[in-house]
């Protein structure tokens, strides 16, 4: 059952619908997922015109992903700390710059590894 409502939990089938929902939502609300979509087809985009191995291939999308989910999660800890509250409480800050910090921390790990991926595919580094 969900709290608050009367009706049991969605089908399965139904749950990816929710999460197809968020994602939609997030993309259509959200600057920052579109400049990580956009950052991660260009990522996408090099490696095809690179021809990367198919290791470098993983590295990319498990980076892609990885920042892509940070950032959502980022944003639903946003969401949730100001349906928490309206006013400025230092607290609330404090939880939402260190969700931020953890996607900054991430996107600089995959920027420093696609530099890696990309820089060995150039023949810059053995």
């Amino acid at each position: 059952m969900i709290p608050g409502s009367d009706r049991d939990h969605p089908s399965f089938l139904r749950s990816f619908g929710y999460a197809i929902e968020g994602f939609v939502t997030a993309v259509r609300t959200e600057r920052n997922i579109k400049v990580m979509l956009a950052l991660g087809a260009c990522a996408v985009a090099a490696g095809i015109v690179l021809r990367i191995d198919l290791l470098s291939w993983c590295l990319v999308a498990l980076c892609c992903g990885l920042v892509i989910f940070a950032e959502l999660v980022n944003t639903s800890i946003e969401a949730v700390v100001d349906l928490a509250t309206d006013e400025f409480r230092p607290l609330a800050k404090r939880a939402k710059d260190i969700a931020a910090a953890s996607v900054y921390t991430l996107s600089i790990t995959a920027a420093i590894v696609g530099v890696i991926v990309f820089a060995r595919a150039l023949g810059l580094i053995a």
